[in-house]
């Protein structure tokens, strides 16, 4: 079974190598520089350029449902032969809310309390972008189930990064 995978901007390379991912999906700021891995054509990765903020500030790109929308459909467009990478800066915070929203958006069968629980067991440094979160919530109609679950799993260990982890696109019951 095909599952996400994530990582900080330090350790894609390694982690595209180790898990044999071939798509990737960038959330970081603009103009941020980085190395595409050499496993990872051009055209199967998506940079989307915004801050890991979680209301508007002057001089700064805050996420947005346009944002939410981009990451949805490229993860729609995953053929899912072998993991998808998800990154950001420090893999602790836009990338592991951009991984639990492209799961539940793959999967809406998906209990978002479980997938939630199942972040935290595999990422105890996760702590998701509480706005990406909301607006993810709204706009694929789970009525506060998205931003509840995650409120319940709390803020992460402090970490500087995280270590790249799997979540996967099911979850056992």
């Amino acid at each position: 079974m095909p599952h996400l995978i994530v990582s900080p901007v330090s350790r894609i390379a390694e982690t595209a190598s180790r898990f044999g991912v071939r798509d990737m999906l960038t959330l970081m700021n603009v103009g941020s520089q980085f190395n595409r891995p050499v496993e990872i054509e051009e055209a199967r990765h998506l940079f989307i350029g915004f801050n890991d903020i979680t209301e508007p500030s002057d001089g700064m790109i805050h996420p947005s449902v346009d944002h939410i929308g981009q990451f949805i459909e490229f993860g729609r467009r995953w053929d899912r032969k072998a993991p998808l990478l998800i990154h950001c800066y420090a893999g602790i915070s836009r990338s592991t809310a951009g991984a639990y929203i492209t799961a539940l958006a793959l999967n809406p069968e998906l209990d978002e309390i479980k997938l939630a629980q199942t972040l935290r067991r595999n990422a105890p440094s996760a702590t998701p972008n509480a706005l990406l979160v909301a607006l993810a919530d709204d706009l694929l109609d789970r009525r506060g189930r998205m931003v509840d679950a995650i409120k319940a799993i709390g803020r992460g260990e402090d970490a500087f990064e995280g270590t790249p982890f799997i979540l996967p696109l099911t979850v056992d019951t």
